[in-house]
């Protein structure tokens, strides 16, 4: 199977989407297009489902009603090597149980093109992916032993080497110091300029203000509307977190901070 991007179409059609753990209604009534070629950031406050949209996007979780699509075609008629070839996903969260090397986890996301065994085509691809993220030095290194962030840029090079057309990334600079955040981040700008599609959660409303492209907010398990999805409007924001927010123009862009409170003492 081969599906060409094109910068016109829609990589993610969602559709009155809904899921419910048990009787906990987690996602209502979610319809969003996600252009093909852009960088789409996701934002909302801890708990308000967004984590479950991408597990529901990328295939783990089936959706109690609507409709989820990858450029027209249902997710529902996928098979997992498909899936595998058209759309990476980092979790938030890795389990690491084998002793497997760095450089053996990356060619993990080959596993999508392989038929048998690794070919030198997928070797050459994985150790660039490693090349690309800057983690090289890691390559034999057990990946039980390393620490949370250097796991976490070994499972973003995985989807490098994956070579898909989609990336869904879970909170994908939450474990990484402040220079690896930026790397990423510049990583990200260059997979899109690539014609990726490139759907992120992100916790700090600036770093999405600086890079993203769109911008999706959810509230309690709702697509907040009546927005321009390429602005980021603080009111919008205020909405999504329940603070007061101060505005700060920097670099042509809107960042935001908390409104300091202040407590005025009394005299006696």
């Amino acid at each position: 199977m081969k599906m060409k991007n094109h910068d016109s179409a829609m990589a993610i059609h969602i559709s009155n989407l809904s899921y419910r753990y048990g009787n906990q209604a987690v996602l209502e009534h979610i319809d969003v297009d996600i252009a093909a070629g852009r960088f789409t950031v996701v934002l909302g406050k801890n708990g308000c489902g967004k984590s479950t949209l991408f597990r529901l996007i990328a295939g783990f979780l089936k959706s109690n009603d609507g409709e989820i699509s990858l450029f027209g075609r249902s997710i529902a008629t996928f098979s997992d090597r498909e899936r595998a070839r058209i759309l990476g996903f980092l979790p938030q969260h890795h389990r690491p149980v084998f002793p497997f090397t760095v450089l053996d986890v990356v060619l993990t996301g080959r596993a999508g093109h392989v038929q048998f065994t690794p070919k030198e085509e997928d070797r050459l691809l994985a150790h660039q992916a490693l090349v690309r993220i800057g983690i090289t030095a890691l390559e034999r290194r057990l990946f039980t032993e390393l620490s949370g962030g250097e796991q976490q840029l070994v499972m973003l090079a995985r989807i490098l080497a994956q070579k898909p057309q989609i990336i869904l990334l879970d909170e994908p600079i939450s474990h990484l110091d402040f220079a690896y955040q930026a790397k990423v981040m510049n990583i990200i700008g260059e997979l899109v300029r690539e014609n990726i599609t490139v759907v992120a959660i992100l916790h700090d409303p600036n770093i999405a203000a600086l890079y993203g492209d769109d911008f999706l907010c959810l509230k309690d398990g709702r697509l907040i509307d009546g927005y321009d999805r390429r602005q980021l409007p603080s009111e919008v924001l205020e909405k999504v977190y329940g603070i007061k927010l101060t505005v700060i123009q920097f670099a042509e862009k809107n960042l935001v901070m908390p409104t300091r409170k202040v407590d005025h003492a009394v005299d006696d």
